[in-house]
C-alpha cells in the first residue's frame, strides 16, 4: 500500500489530479426466486427481515437497498495514477466499466469507499444533462448560480457572461427557465458555463453526444483551447474520433480497474482488440502525400459500426472515403461512402493530421465474421491510399425468442437476414379480399 501523500507535496508538484487506491463499492439487491406456493409464515417472516435490516440502515445513516438478497459491487478497484498541469486524458472503456464513477468522484459528487484523490484546483464537470442546474431558474441565473458553485465572484462571471452566452447559441431563450429546454439546449449552456469559468480543471463525461454533430466539434475546439492555455481537461466518449483528435494520453477502464495508462494510439488499439472491433496502424513513415496513418473499427449498439481514420495529408485537400463491407471469404456485401454517392459529402481534408469518423448502420446480418477494406480516392476516382484485409468485427445475435434463429453465413443463404411480411394462408379458390387487403398493408422490406 502506498504511503499518504502530504498536500504540501502535491502543492510544489505539477501534478494536479492524483489517485491513491481508489474504491467505490454499492451496495444492489436482489429478489430471491419465488417458490410456486409460498405459505403466509414465509411471507410474513421474511417482510418482517426486511424490515428490520431497512431499519438498522437508517439508524446507521447507510443507504436503504431493496431486495432479498444483497450483493457488494466494486465500480472502481485499486485505481492509481497522476494527472499533471495541461494534460488532456481519454478514459475510454466499454459500458460498465467505471468510466462515470470515476469522473463523478473526481468531481466530488460522490466519495469513494476506499482510497484517497487529492486535487488541485478548481474543478468544472458536465456529466449529466441538467446537472448543476435548477430547473425552475432561467439559463441567465443558472449562469450564475454555476460560478457561484464554482466559487467565482460576481464581477468574474460578469467578465465572461457575454461570451457564454455567445457560445452557447441560446439568447433567445436566456430568460427563459431551463426546465423548458430541450436536452440539446440544456448541453449547449452547461458546456459553455463548465468551459469559459476558467476551471483549472474540466471534467466532460459522454453527455455531449446529445448535441449535434456542429456543436460536438465547436465543443471539441474549445477543450483544445482549454488545455492550450495550461488547464486540464478529462474527457470520457465512446467515440474513438474525438478522443484521438483531442487527447495525448488515454486510460482503459475494464471492470473497474484501470488495466493500461498510455498513448492514446496504443490505448485505442488495446481497447479494440478488447471489444467488438480491430484497429490497425502503419509502420514507418509514409512516402504518399495522402496516407492512412492508423484505422479503428468498433461495433456498436443498434447495429451502429463506427470507423475511424487517422489520415496525414501533405496539402488541403476534398476527396472521398470508401467503406467497403465483405464476408469472411471476400466476397462483396456492401459500401459506405463519405462523398462517393453524394458530393456534398466530400471530406475536407487540411494540411497534416486529421480524423476521420464516421458511424455506417448495418443491415440484419447474419451471425459470422466480417471485413471491412477501407480507402481514399480523389472525387475522379484516382485512389490515394487504402488499407486491406485488416480490419474485422464479428456478428453475434441472439434470437428473438426461445425458439427462434438467427441467420448463419454456414448456412450458406447469404449474409442478410430479410424482414419477412405478413404471413396469410387462403384455400386455393376461397375469397382473396383478406389477403389483398393484409398484401397491402404489411411492411415493405427495402435492400439498399
Amino acid at each position: 500500500m502506498s504511503r499518504p501523500l502530504s498536500d504540501t507535496k502535491l502543492l510544489m508538484s505539477d501534478v494536479v489530479i492524483r489517485a491513491e487506491n481508489l474504491g467505490k463499492k454499492y451496495i444492489i439487491g436482489h429478489q430471491a426466486e419465488r417458490e410456486r406456493y409460498v405459505a403466509l409464515r414465509d411471507v410474513i417472516a421474511r417482510n418482517v427481515g426486511n424490515f428490520g435490516r431497512s431499519l438498522r440502515d437508517i439508524v446507521r445513516g447507510a443507504a436503504n437497498v431493496a431486495g432479498d438478497e444483497l450483493e457488494e459491487f466494486w465500480a472502481l478497484k485499486n485505481v492509481n495514477f497522476e494527472i499533471s498541469r495541461g494534460d488532456v486524458v481519454g478514459i475510454i472503456g466499454r459500458n460498465g466499466a467505471g468510466k462515470s464513477t470515476l469522473l463523478k468522484v473526481l468531481s466530488r459528487i460522490t466519495e469513494p469507499s476506499e482510497g484517497r484523490v487529492e486535487i488541485k484546483g478548481r474543478v468544472a464537470s458536465l456529466l449529466e444533462v441538467g446537472t448543476g442546474f435548477h430547473p425552475e431558474l432561467t439559463g441567465r441565473e443558472n449562469i450564475y448560480l454555476n460560478g457561484a458553485i464554482l466559487g467565482m465572484r460576481r464581477d468574474e462571471i460578469k467578465r465572461k457572461f457575454d461570451e457564454i452566452v455567445a457560445f452557447s447559441e441560446i439568447e433567445k431563450f436566456l430568460d427563459t427557465p431551463v426546465k423548458r429546454y430541450s436536452s440539446g439546449m440544456y448541453v449547449r449552456l452547461a458546456f459553455a458555463v463548465a468551459a469559459h469559468l476558467e476551471p483549472e480543471i474540466l471534467v466532460v463525461d459522454e453527455v455531449l453526444a446529445v448535441g449535434d454533430a456542429e456543436f460536438q466539434k465547436k465543443c471539441l475546439g474549445k477543450m483544445q483551447d482549454v488545455a492550450g492555455h495550461g488547464r486540464t481537461v478529462l474527457f470520457v466518449s465512446h467515440n474513438m474520433g474525438a478522443v484521438r483528435a483531442l487527447c495525448k494520453t488515454a486510460f482503459l477502464l475494464r471492470n473497474g480497474r484501470l488495466v493500461s495508462i498510455g498513448d492514446t494510439m496504443a490505448i485505442s488499439a488495446e481497447y479494440a482488440a478488447g471489444s467488438a472491433g480491430s484497429s490497425w496502424q502503419e509502420v514507418g513513415p509514409s512516402e504518399k502525400p495522402y496516407a492512412i496513418r492508423s484505422a479503428f473499427l468498433e461495433l456498436l449498439p443498434h447495429d451502429l459500426l463506427r470507423v475511424t481514420l487517422d489520415v496525414a495529408s501533405a496539402a488541403p485537400k476534398r476527396l472521398i472515403v470508401n467503406a467497403l463491407l465483405q464476408d469472411a471469404v471476400g466476397a462483396p456485401v456492401g459500401m459506405a461512402s463519405l462523398g462517393g454517392y453524394d458530393p456534398d459529402q466530400l471530406v475536407d481534408l487540411s494540411e497534416g493530421e486529421s480524423v476521420i469518423a464516421f458511424d455506417v448502420r448495418l443491415p440484419a446480418l447474419a451471425n459470422g465474421r466480417y471485413r471491412v477494406d477501407v480507402n481514399l480516392e480523389e472525387p475522379y476516382g484516382h485512389f490515394l491510399d487504402h488499407v486491406t484485409g485488416e480490419l474485422e468485427f464479428a456478428v453475434d445475435r441472439t434470437p428473438r425468442n426461445n425458439h427462434g434463429r438467427v441467420l448463419d453465413v454456414r448456412w450458406g443463404a447469404g449474409c442478410i437476414e430479410l424482414a419477412s411480411a405478413t404471413q396469410i394462408a387462403t384455400p386455393r379458390g376461397s375469397d382473396n379480399s383478406a389477403l389483398s387487403q393484409a398484401t397491402s398493408s404489411a411492411p415493405e422490406t427495402c435492400i439498399s
